[in-house]
């Protein structure tokens, strides 16, 4: 006989150990699969920060005031939703904040000063939008600079060219008022308007919002181009060695930021019916700090379309609260900083919690 006893296999339907026949290991794997999800950490978060209000400011319990919140959330969350594919992707985009003025005033002044319908100059700023993010992503491509480096650059010559632009043709740092011009009507029903349910009036905003956000869900998890977002995010070259597209769907990235940064535009200038040239510097970092919280990694591959949802939300409930709870507004910025860094820290622990062995 052997001088090592072999082990008799177990009985029939007998758990071996470690195998979760007894349902704990299989209990204890779903809730790290769960945990471990990138926007899990940030929902956490936003719910904390939410009770906090609801205690703390009596009057954001009211529907109205949280119309409110949800406004101020959908105006970041429809810019942060693009930021994040591209943070996925690898890449930033410094130029999105003033790109969005960039936007608003080129469709403000084609029309206002062309005297055309304001259509005319909704499809011009398009198009300037997205060449602008397309642009943006084909020299971070072809230079191999980082993208750091070059959106720093056109968000310094946008912001250069929005004031002097607009000062030479308008004589102002302010655009026209555009509101009795043609096509106004329409345009400020599909990006402007609001809709009452309840008795309480809802930005279309936040409608639109939320459908970016299930489009860009589904483009992340049920679709090869966001395989390829997470591959070129993740490992580049790996990507680029199977033959993902790496920088095509670079440029696409960008070009989706350019596209988020004509829709805000436009509901900015269909809003206020003009637009301040000045306006849209730092912003970017609202947009980008929007996506981090939701869980997207700085060095990219790494997370969701969901969770800057969650991000966005928390950034307008901080802001709305701290009004409707009658603070001190020299402390906001404070204020707003403690809170985005806890909701960081929750999100950190969670993730790590539920990694530990």
């Amino acid at each position: 006989m052997s001088s090592t006893a072999r082990q008799a296999p177990p009985a029939q339907g007998a758990p071996v150990p470690g195998d979760g026949a007894d349902g704990r290991a299989r209990k204890r794997s779903t809730a790290v699969a769960l945990l471990a999800r990138p926007e899990v950490g940030v929902l956490l978060g936003a719910v904390a920060v939410l009770v906090f209000f609801l205690v703390a400011a009596p009057a954001v319990r009211q529907a109205g005031a949280m119309a409110t919140i949800l406004y101020q959330s959908s105006t970041i969350g429809i810019m942060a939703l693009p930021v994040a594919l591209l943070m996925i992707g690898g890449e930033f985009d410094l130029s999105s904040g003033v790109a969005v003025i960039t936007s608003a005033l080129t469709a403000s002044m084609l029309s206002y000063q062309l005297t055309v319908n304001v259509w005319t100059g909704v499809a011009a700023a398009l198009l300037v939008s997205l060449a602008i993010g397309a642009l943006n992503g084909w020299m971070v491509v072809r230079t191999g600079l980082p993208s750091f480096l070059v959106t720093l650059g056109t968000f310094l010559i946008l912001q250069g060219v929005n004031l002097a632009v607009t000062k030479l043709v308008t004589g102002n740092v302010a655009t026209d008022d555009i509101s009795d011009m043609d096509g106004f009507g329409l345009a400020r029903q599909i990006f402007a308007s609001s809709f009452a349910v309840g008795g309480v009036r809802v930005k279309i905003t936040v409608v639109w919002w939320l459908l970016f956000a299930a489009l860009a869900t589904w483009v992340l998890l049920r679709t090869r181009f966001g395989n390829w977002v997470f591959a070129v995010g993740g490992a580049r070259e790996s990507a680029r060695a199977v033959g993902v597209p790496v920088d095509r769907t670079k440029i696409i990235l960008f070009t989706a930021v350019g596209f988020g940064a004509w829709f805000v535009g436009m509901h900015n200038l269909f809003s206020f019916r003009t637009v301040q040239s000045g306006e849209g510097v730092g912003q970017e970092l609202i947009y980008i700090a929007a996506a981090v919280i939701g869980g997207c990694l700085l060095t990219g591959g790494q997370g969701s379309a969901v969770g800057p949802v969650f991000g966005a939300f928390m950034f307008g409930l901080v802001n709305q609260g701290i009004v409707y709870a009658g603070w001190n507004p020299d402390w906001f910025k404070a204020f707003l900083g403690a809170m985005l860094l806890g909701a960081v820290l929750v999100n950190l622990y969670v993730r790590r919690t539920a990694t530990r062995r």
